[in-house]
């Protein structure tokens, strides 16, 4: 099932905005109450033969920075002592085509800006932050995309409804094609623990492989196509997809002009008796793209900070990363992902990270008496290169990080908890924390301390 996170927005206004946030919940109270006993009115859920979907989901998230030693900053800088907020509201309408095809198409309503416009942090602290933000709400097609299901074997396994699928039945030999609109990470580089924004861990380096610089526009979505082969334990994946016209632009390039190749090889697992898996996911990008070292020259020579704009040339970019989910009791699965991707060249869509490292665990609440309930808590170290250093060193801007200068550079370490408590079945409220050292890679700033606290209504 596609996730129904995407990097969200979040406005820029003054820490005192929780009483908006106090007006929202009333809301998504009201809304949960209302669906609640709208369920329990109804009774079961129309059969699977339904030919038409309907779902819809919306999230709140209001993050709060802290007094952290800044003693200077830059234009990419993550500023102590602010508070930003962020709502995202998205229906997921499906359809059924002709037998295992549907067609899907997710409206969205965005408000809001991330801390600092999304930026200061390689790992930045919200997954529902998008890098383009906006007062008002405005209202974009996320995703419109067709899924074929072609079953090869005789046997069958039960798909639950959900947002972006349709209940059925499935083989365990299968080859499944989407095309469309929709985001890498709907197919690739998934896990069960660490995935979704809107329910579990918020940084971009817990849901996603830091490394992993998928193709994308500033909203976290691309047009492309990508076909998955489930044989037994295995799944085989590959997708190619339109890079933006250039790196981190609202705009793509149509017609795979520039373009990325995703592949994966997953395998899922009994241990114990309990299931988990490891997937292998490999991306090349093909586009126009600076070498840092290009970027630096060119601002040694004409007295400016380094700047990538001027040297682009078509190029490639790879990376690699592994990812691990593991369930080890009926409520607790631990996670962890390793990440590497090509340091000598810009980054061009996701995120400033040459190498990841992520650990986390996830418990559910039965010990306590409350099994809707989840807490997690997970381990980040982002690491720059060598070349990306002396980059940002040298005035450079990445994609989310660049104080104007760094001399003395240092990991970005990052530990996040969560709980998430279920209030409604429809209704369930987060209280978030963050620790950073060294944030943008930078031992002069910091350590940040970060709170958040996330709203989420599933319909």
């Amino acid at each position: 099932m596609f996730r129904s996170h995407e990097k969200a927005f979040v406005c820029r206004r003054p820490s005192a905005r929780w009483p908006a946030g106090i007006g929202w919940l009333a809301c998504a109270c009201i809304v949960a109450w209302v669906i609640e006993g709208a369920a329990l009115a109804d009774g079961p859920a129309a059969g699977t033969s339904a030919p038409f979907a309907l779902f819809g989901q919306a999230t709140y998230v209001e993050q709060e920075t802290d007094g952290f030693h800044s003693p200077y900053s830059g234009p990419n800088s993550l500023s102590p002592d602010q508070g930003r907020e962020s709502t995202d509201a998205t229906l997921f309408l499906g359809a059924r085509l002709w037998q295992g095809a549907e067609l899907w198409l997710d409206p969205e309503a965005d408000e809001g800006f991330g801390l600092d416009d999304t930026l200061g942090l390689a790992g930045f602290s919200s997954g529902e932050a998008y890098k383009i933000g906006s007062n008002p709400p405005y209202f974009r097609l996320q995703r419109a995309f067709v899924r074929q299901t072609f079953n090869l074997g005789d046997d069958r396994t039960a798909v639950d409804a959900g947002p972006n699928q349709f209940a059925g039945a499935v083989s365990s030999d299968r080859v499944v094609v989407t095309v469309g609109k929709f985001s890498v990470v709907d197919v690739f580089d998934t896990n069960q623990y660490a995935h979704d924004p809107s329910q579990d861990f918020l940084n971009w380096a817990a849901i996603d492989a830091g490394t992993f610089d998928y193709a994308a526009d500033s909203w976290g979505y691309t047009v492309g196509a990508a076909v998955e082969w489930y044989t037994g334990p295995w799944a085989w994946r590959a997708g190619i997809f339109d890079l933006s016209n250039v790196p981190n632009s609202p705009t793509l390039e149509p017609c795979c002009d520039e373009y990325q190749v995703d592949l994966e090889m997953e395998h899922r697992h009994q241990l114990l008796g309990h299931p988990g898996k490891l997937a292998l996911t490999v991306f090349q990008s093909e586009a126009r793209m600076a070498l840092l070292e290009d970027a630096i020259d060119y601002g040694i020579e004409n007295g400016v900070p380094a700047d990538p704009a001027p040297v682009r040339q078509y190029r490639k970019r790879d990376g690699v990363s592994l990812d691990f989910e593991q369930q080890i009791t009926g409520d607790l699965g631990v996670f962890a992902r390793l990440g590497d991707a090509g340091g000598n060249v810009e980054t061009y869509e996701f995120t400033d990270i040459d190498h990841a490292l992520s650990l986390g665990t996830s418990l559910q609440g039965d010990l306590w008496g409350r099994p809707d309930d989840t807490v997690g808590l997970a381990d980040i170290v982002d690491a720059a290169s060598a070349d990306r250093l002396r980059y940002l060193a040298a005035g450079g801007l990445g994609v989310l990080v660049g104080d104007g200068e760094l001399p003395h550079p240092g990991h970005e370490d990052i530990v996040e908890s969560y709980y998430s408590l279920k209030i409604l079945s429809a209704l369930h409220v987060s209280f978030d924390y963050q620790w950073v050292e060294n944030p943008g890679y930078n031992r002069d700033r910091g350590p940040v301390s970060i709170v958040a606290v996330r709203v989420h209504v599933q319909l």
